[in-house]
């Protein structure tokens, strides 16, 4: 039987998730750089999780198994969801918002091929029909078929780049020192993206920052980088995997909605189509 409480924990977390690129993007036109909200998006988020983690009880098992090694490879694995922030941050500077959200979620189908490499397994016939499925909605959904779009290719590039990010970023969150407790394990994770975005942006963090960004860093880092993560840790173990991620598909048409609604920006129904073929994948 379904636990009703744990869906609605992954569709909140989902809805955590979709509305970041929105956000970010408003942000952007009001003059805030993308390097200052990268940034604070980590920083905050690094500091919340760190002031949770040292306000919990911790057992003598957790402190056995809390290692030196183990944190290093956290945070060395947590470089990928700074890399996955930053190009799809990038990537909506060029393309809608609507179109950076699909390609991100390309992670779908990299993911079945990373999970091939790692398991030295073929993926099964319904895994492979999955996959066409979402490729299949990715034209429809970015409306490619239509003549007279046009798109950055490097925003394109941008795109896909964080959706094969955000695959090993994917990997990391289910495969990587999975014994240690979620808020430690989002911590070094959450530190390992913080460093790379000072190593990618470096010092265009600090020409560019601005007071008044301070509080769109705080509002993308609750919903990206705190909210979002305990919400799913809450929910999907008790949904299941797949259950879990059919529901946290979600975050694809609240993201295009947000764009909609607050962006202003143009869907035509066909993209809906797509959307819709993809969240059936």
């Amino acid at each position: 039987m379904t636990d009703y409480k744990s869906v609605i924990h992954v569709v909140l977390g989902s809805i955590s998730y979709g509305l970041l690129a929105t956000i970010v993007k408003y942000a952007n036109d009001l003059g805030v750089h993308t390097s200052t909200l990268t940034f604070l998006q980590f920083f905050i988020g690094f500091l919340i999780l760190t002031v949770l983690q040292f306000t919990r009880r911790v057992n003598a098992k957790e402190k056995a198994t809390t290692t030196v090694k183990s944190r290093i490879k956290l945070t060395l694995w947590g470089s990928t969801l700074g890399l996955t922030t930053t190009l799809y941050y990038l990537s909506i500077q060029y393309i809608p918002v609507s179109v950076g959200i699909i390609l991100l979620m390309q992670s779908i189908w990299i993911s079945l091929i990373l999970e091939a490499i790692v398991n030295k397994q073929l993926p099964s016939k319904s895994k492979i029909l999955g996959v066409i499925t979402v490729l299949v909605g990715t034209v429809l959904a970015t409306n490619l078929i239509q003549a007279d779009i046009i798109l950055s290719p490097i925003g394109l590039l941008y795109g896909f780049g964080a959706g094969v990010s955000y695959a090993f970023s994917l990997y990391a969150s289910s495969r990587i020192e999975t014994q240690l407790p979620n808020i430690l394990r989002s911590r070094y994770l959450v530190l390992g993206g913080l460093l790379l975005i000072c190593l990618f942006w470096n010092r265009q963090i600090i020409d560019t920052f601005q007071v008044q960004a301070i509080p769109w860093g705080l509002l993308i880092a609750l919903f990206g980088t705190v909210i979002a993560p305990i919400f799913f840790t809450m929910g999907i173990p008790k949904t299941g995997v797949a259950l879990g991620n059919i529901i946290a598909s979600l975050e694809i048409p609240v993201s295009i909605t947000s764009a909609v609604l607050i962006l202003h920006e143009s869907v035509e129904p066909i993209q809906w189509i797509g959307v819709s073929i993809m969240d059936q994948s």
